[in-house]
């Protein structure tokens, strides 16, 4: 093969070629603010964390053995930092491929004076293989993933059988995958994928939806849907082997 071949996916969309690839997202990737480049900038060497480093101990990352709080996910990382300042008794890692929302998150850190979160700007699903070691969490976050509402694209949504597993094998026994959605018709499938995996128990004591937890903070976004009618599911369940 010629040199050209073994181009990256990366050079080959920068020439204007489009690659088909599978991921667990649609990017849609906006402009870095000059706030959000300049955190990237000055705080990615303490704040972020690299794919291609590989498995991740938590305990040199973070030079404490705290119990560690993974968020798939976390958008522009205000309800992360909340929490994560909330709770310092906990570490946080959070997950999203989207590079404005991981700057703006990164400087609101800096802005809460918050010390105990890591962030990988990366694809989750290759994240949970390749870095984070088994029975090594005590939570798992999800909130609000996209709904891909259309019945076509159901096939598109994070949770599946076999990515409930691999969180399952990346909790401890005892920790907890907790998950939020705004669209009932995704929270009965997760309830319905929940329900029929191994080594989960259910945390709702009528065997569906929990309140939401007070450690979840109330977004702007669920305040207004709550005044307009809309409904939010939460879904908690344990590891139990």
């Amino acid at each position: 093969m010629t040199e050209r071949t073994h181009k990256t996916i990366e050079q080959a969309e920068q020439e204007g070629k489009y690659i088909r690839k599978v991921r667990s997202f649609v990017k849609r990737e906006g402009r870095l603010t000059n706030a959000q480049a300049r955190a990237l900038e000055l705080h990615w060497a303490t704040m972020g964390l690299n794919h291609q480093d590989g498995v991740i101990d938590a305990s040199k990352v973070f030079d404490n053995d705290k119990p560690v709080v993974l968020e798939i996910g976390f958008g522009m990382g205000k309800s992360l930092v909340e929490m994560a300042k909330n709770a310092p008794e906990f570490n946080f890692i959070g997950i999203e491929v989207h590079k404005p929302g991981v700057g703006a998150c990164i400087a609101l850190t800096q802005e809460q004076g918050v010390t105990n979160l890591k962030v990988y700007e990366h694809d989750a699903i290759e994240i949970l293989a390749d870095c984070i070691p088994n029975e090594s969490l005590t939570t798992v976050q999800l909130f609000f993933p996209d709904p891909w509402h259309k019945k076509k694209h159901h096939k598109r949504r994070i949770v599946s059988a076999d990515f409930v597993e691999s969180i399952r094998q990346k909790l401890k026994v005892g920790g907890v995958f907790h998950m939020a959605t705004d669209w009932e018709n995704y929270a009965e499938c997760m309830l319905e994928d929940m329900q029929s995996a191994s080594g989960y128990k259910n945390l709702s004591e009528n065997n569906d939806y929990v309140p939401r937890p007070d450690s979840r903070p109330l977004t702007k976004f669920e305040n207004r849907g709550q005044r307009l009618g809309h409904g939010v599911w939460d879904l908690q369940f344990e590891r139990i082997d």
